[in-house]
């Protein structure tokens, strides 16, 4: 987990700032606050990054997809191609709006593939959420042309993949809306938070109100601000993004450092050739969060995920298995259950979610390996982690 990894005197410089002024809410509040706008800078720092027009900041990379979909337009009865590997939130999200969602097949990407979502379309599908896994970013444009070819809206979960460029562009910034997340585990955290990017000035006006229950933000007196359109409260607090408006200062070095030394590792696995690898990465946009690697069948991958364990490798992950990120698992998905009733209760699932037929991903996923990489590993611990990979794995594939 980069971004905790490089945690320290800058992210607590940050926060104190706003414990000093005690102005936590990101809003109004000018009499206490010293001239300091956390969620702003944070902000400010996204859009330059990333070369987004606009950036807007939320609690968490969950109500971020939440806002993607509002803004989109995607709600009631809206049919949606959504991965079956990704982290679950934006099924749960889509499912939340009302959206009925398609599962379509992935490929060496790790994400959804050009093929699967033209083999997934109905004459009611309306969008593509696209889900660019690990830290790198999707097969962008053969799944443009789809949807161009389509009329598709494409919105972007980049929740994974902060630092993630293709051919030179963020991720986010292909489609209609993209967001990022900034929880514990990535490149960049808050311990909670989203980020919205956006080239379009009416796109960011509605996640500017969809964010907040409908406040435009015009004038002085929040109390008397007009409100056009309905909201929710996905306001990330001033804390949370000064812990991330520090983050994105060290993501450059973090980057440089995480390609470094994932590159090290993959020359050392390219040793073994009986082992794949990701497929379609863009080497200098790669985030390098993870190494993922395929061997040749299913039981091989999991002898060597028990190899590694076995070793000491940790970082190492059988997303096959995983219980939030694989569809195998989601039996709550597959069963639709909720406390309460969605759209697809009332239209019906455009799929029977209990039997898909997703050949391709399933073995995809079976024969995946993923390493999570360190941004602060030294060459001697490198080194010894490469003897350790390279070993395992030769001792089960001879």
């Amino acid at each position: 987990m980069p971004g905790m990894e490089v945690y320290g005197t800058e992210e607590r410089k940050e926060v104190n700032d706003v414990l000093d002024t005690g102005a936590l809410f990101r809003y109004g509040h000018d009499e206490i606050r010293k001239g300091m706008w956390k969620s702003k800078e944070f902000e400010a720092e996204v859009a330059n990054y990333t070369g987004a027009k606009y950036a807007h900041a939320v609690s968490s990379g969950s109500t971020a997809v939440a806002t993607l979909l509002a803004v989109a337009g995607i709600g009631l009865g809206d049919e949606i191609i959504v991965p079956p590997f990704t982290f679950v939130a934006p099924i749960e999200a889509a499912f939340l709006a009302g959206a009925l969602p398609i599962f379509a097949e992935i490929d060496e990407t790790l994400c959804l593939s050009p093929e699967g979502i033209e083999a997934a379309l109905t004459p009611k599908t309306k969008a593509v959420l696209l889900v660019h896994m690990l830290g790198t970013a999707a097969d962008i444009d053969g799944i443009m042309e789809v949807c161009a070819k389509h009329n598709l809206i494409l919105i972007e979960d980049c929740g994974q993949a902060m630092g993630a460029f293709w051919q030179g562009k963020s991720v986010g910034l292909f489609g209609k809306v993209g967001s990022f997340s900034f929880d514990y585990f990535k490149i960049t955290t808050c311990g909670e938070g989203g980020v919205i990017i956006t080239n379009d000035l009416d796109i960011y006006n509605k996640i500017d109100q969809v964010a907040d229950h409908g406040h435009t933000h015009e004038g002085n007196n929040r109390g008397m601000e007009p409100h056009h359109i309905m909201g929710f409260n996905y306001r990330i607090s001033e804390l949370s993004a000064a812990v991330g408006l520090a983050q994105m200062r060290k993501i450059g070095e973090v980057k440089a450092n995480n390609q470094k030394n994932k590159v090290y590792l993959k020359n050392r696995l390219k040793e073994i050739p009986q082992l794949e690898f990701r497929a379609k990465v863009d080497i200098e946009g790669d985030s390098a969060a993870t190494l993922n690697f395929f061997l040749p069948t299913a039981d091989l991958a999991v002898k060597v995920i028990e190899q590694f364990s076995a070793v000491g490798i940790s970082g190492a992950a059988y997303w096959f298995k995983n219980q939030y990120h694989f569809i195998n698992q989601w039996d709550h998905i597959k069963n639709l259950s909720f406390p309460a009733k969605l759209g697809v209760h009332y239209f019906g699932a455009p799929q029977d979610y209990k039997n898909l037929q997703l050949p391709k991903s399933q073995d995809v996923m079976s024969r995946l390996v993923s390493l999570g990489i360190r941004a602060t590993w030294n060459q001697e611990e490198l080194e010894i982690l490469g003897d350790k990979m390279v070993n395992a794995i030769k001792k089960v594939i001879g």
